[in-house]
């Protein structure tokens, strides 16, 4: 995927990307735009890389709206669990209540605005 990000800075000159394994994001306040570079990733992915994007898990929304992107919710200023995330979450924490199981997901919510969300899953163990 070197090759994509490379793709990304040099040709497409993408201000606001990112990518973790074959996720990715593209934000601009320019609708035309990330329009124009869909298909051309979607392109260069099938030509460079035999890849193709998946037609289900393609969106362009506004930033008010939230980037669902790694099992949060982005924001401009903060980022949320996704409610289907936390939903799992809380089910295996009550299947096993374990530390260790614990301690995993309190490391992960330190990575957003889940103060009540971490209060409820040590109430629950």
């Amino acid at each position: 995927m070197n090759v994509f990000d490379q793709f990304v800075k040099h040709k497409i000159k993408a201000k606001h990307y990112i990518r973790y394994a074959d996720d990715f994001v593209f934000l601009s306040e320019d609708k035309y735009w990330l329009e124009e570079i869909l298909f051309r990733v979607g392109e260069f992915l099938e030509e460079r890389l035999r890849l193709t994007l998946h037609p289900d898990k393609i969106s362009l929304r506004t930033l008010a709206s939230g980037v669902d992107f790694l099992g949060w919710v982005h924001f401009s200023d903060h980022r949320v669990l996704r409610t289907t995330t936390k939903r799992r979450m809380l089910k295996r924490v009550e299947i096993n209540k374990s530390l260790e199981t614990l301690n995993s997901y309190l490391g992960l919510l330190k990575h957003g605005n889940s103060n009540k969300l971490k209060n409820a899953l040590e109430l629950a163990t």
